[in-house]
Parts: C-alpha cells; sequence; structure tokens
C-alpha cells in the first residue's frame, strides 16, 4: 500500500504538512511541518491520528515503530522537493565522487533541479552535484548573531 498519500490526508486534517515519510530498519519515520513551528502536543495529536489509521487499515506487513517528529532546525535534505525548499539557505553536504575521495561542501544552495543541486562553496565556488551522488545533506543553523564585518580604512591617531 503507498503510505505517501493516506499520510498526508491525515496530517492535513490536523493543520500539518507531511516533510518526509521513510520506512527503515523497522521503523516509520513521519516528519510533520506547519508555518510557524510545530509544538509537543501537536506532535502527540498526530501521532495519535496516524496510529489510529494504521492499525486500522494495516499497511506494514512487519513490525515496526512509528516516530513522528518535526525536521528542526537544521532539516535533513533527500528529496528534489526538500531541496527546492531549501534554496537560499546555507546547507551542508558530503559529495560521493567515483573518481576523487568522498567530499564535504558547504554554502548557501543556489539552485535545485530535479536530478542536480547546485552550492555555493566558500573554498571551490559554484559547485552542481547530482542527486544521485549526495550521501547525506541537511540545512545548516548558525547560533547567535552574525560577527560585525571588520572595519576598513585608516583609523585616525591623535596629534
Amino acid at each position: 500500500m503507498e503510505l505517501e498519500a493516506p499520510v498526508a490526508d491525515i496530517l492535513g486534517s490536523l493543520g500539518l504538512s507531511l516533510y518526509d515519510l521513510e520506512f527503515t530498519g523497522g521503523t516509520l519515520q513521519v516528519t510533520v511541518e506547519r508555518e510557524g513551528g510545530v509544538d509537543v502536543d501537536t506532535l502527540a495529536a498526530a501521532s495519535r491520528a496516524l496510529s489510529r489509521w494504521l492499525d486500522e487499515s494495516d499497511p506494514i506487513e512487519s513490525r515496526y515503530t512509528l516516530e513522528v517528529s518535526s525536521p528542526g532546525l537544521e532539516r535533513r535534505l533527500r528529496t528534489p522537493r526538500h531541496f527546492a525548499s531549501a534554496v537560499g539557505e546555507v546547507v551542508t553536504l558530503r559529495e560521493h565522487r567515483d573518481d576523487a575521495p568522498t567530499r564535504r561542501l558547504e554554502g548557501p544552495l543556489r539552485e535545485a533541479t530535479e536530478t542536480t543541486v547546485t552550492i555555493e562553496d566558500p573554498e571551490v565556488g559554484l559547485v552542481s552535484v547530482p542527486l544521485a551522488q549526495i550521501e547525506r545533506a541537511r540545512t545548516v543553523f548558525h547560533w547567535g548573531p552574525t560577527p560585525r564585518p571588520a572595519a576598513t580604512g585608516s583609523s585616525k591617531k591623535g596629534t
């Protein structure tokens, strides 16, 4: 059974959007989002609603654990839609390259298509990476205020 559409419908009835859905290692991970963020009570309500539906429809034959969470400040990027929603944000990714060692890139995400992303790494410049070569990626959140730029020009000294 296809899970994404019914899960998205259930979440939509709670005012939530489905960010990601993944079944790995016996865990059904459902990541939800909402404009303005998601609180613990909303996550609990989503978990109850999804559990009820999963118990009634029984779409997964094996044993599993349901996890419902928000994407957080540093969101995992996995699908073309995830990358498209992060254009303009600072991201970090690990790129697997067949002809060279794996490399880590970090910088503003400049473009995202169905097959590639373009990141502006301060050391490498603009780099287009095929989605198939991305081992893992996430947005980056920097805590605290932005450092002030260094003063430029000459300073006047006492005469």
